[in-house]
């Protein structure tokens, strides 16, 4: 494995001034706006500033029909949602993230928002932390505000705000899980979080990650790089940030979240890592749903839209 360069793997190079250039443009969709719907249209969708000063923004996904019971528009789940890319890729308006999520409004149905937070290692961890709070916080704001954000105040149960991230995006849900907890969210009420193939790491090495060192799309060289350059200079894989479960506060407080649902295949180098995770939840008293598969590798929804479907019914019939 010496010959192997993560960098080449990625496409990504390495600037001197801590930046990198990333080799491959992913294509990309625009939202639909709130203008006029087109009769082909079941989901639309509206970019929003989350912080200028940032450059972090949010995509807010809704159904083009809103249900009603008895003349009287639904309200429905809410759910914020954090992409995958290993801390350094992607956009929430990259076409799979985008039609992931148009997916997920219409057959939960929900409203969506999808934070495109900041990326390392331009931005290092805890800032991806923090614009998940920005974006909590945001919607909070619009559920008190009568001249809020009307997809968000018209539409949205607040009763019912859910966590959702895929990858290092479980990452982020886990950690604002944990941090929202010594917050007051009111009118917000956290009806779970969803935590899909999360990255977390630690310097021992598990059964797994050993076993799958060479994996065709998350060796280990790779997962390494990408926690060098998402951790705080200075800090290793064990800083709390990686690796939770070395934390004894971060397991105190896990015993204080609500529902959890963590999806997982056993060909994932990780996947040994998130079987730990539950079992100290589940020991921790927490309501955890545990959705493992043993076929399957980190990101196969990427390439497999039927393991993509799969998912998302896992998702709905946890929001449902």
């Amino acid at each position: 494995m010496s010959k192997f360069d993560p960098y080449e793997h990625l496409k990504i190079l390495n600037n001197e001034d801590g930046t990198i250039t990333r080799l491959v443009q992913f294509p990309q969709k625009s939202a639909t706006g709130d203008g006029e719907l087109l009769h082909s249209q079941t989901v639309v969708s509206k970019d929003v500033t989350l912080d200028a000063t940032k450059s972090t923004w949010i995509r807010i996904y809704r159904p083009a029909k809103i249900p009603s019971n008895d003349s009287k528009i639904a309200r429905l789940p809410l759910v914020i949602y954090f992409h995958a890319g290993g801390w350094i890729l992607f956009n929430v308006n990259d076409m799979m993230n985008h039609d992931a999520m148009n997916k997920l409004s219409e057959e939960i149905p929900a409203i969506a928002v999808s934070v495109n937070f900041r990326l390392a290692p331009e931005t290092r961890l805890p800032g991806q932390y923090e614009d998940a709070m920005d974006a909590l916080n945001w919607v909070k704001k619009q559920a008190t505000d009568p001249n809020g954000e009307p997809w968000i105040t018209q539409y949205a149960d607040f009763s019912r705000v859910f966590l959702y991230g895929t990858s290092c995006g479980a990452n982020i849900v886990l950690n604002t899980a944990l941090r929202v907890l010594d917050q007051d969210l009111s009118p917000l009420t956290i009806g779970g979080i969803i935590l899909n193939q999360p990255f977390f790491g630690g310097k021992k090495r598990t059964k797994s990650e050993l076993k799958m060192a060479a994996d065709m799309f998350f060796p280990l060289p790779v997962i390494d790089l990408l926690w060098e350059l998402a951790l705080p200079k200075g800090t290793d894989r064990d800083h709390r940030f990686c690796n939770p479960l070395g934390d004894e506060q971060v397991k105190k407080k896990m015993k204080r979240l609500g529902r959890c649902l963590v999806i997982g295949f056993g060909g994932d180098p990780l996947i040994d890592r998130q079987q730990d995770l539950v079992q100290l939840m589940v020991m921790q008293g927490v309501m955890v749903e545990a959705r493992f598969d043993d076929v399957g590798f980190h990101g196969i929804e990427m390439i497999d839209p039927r393991r993509a479907s799969a998912i998302l019914n896992f998702v709905k019939e946890f929001i449902i």
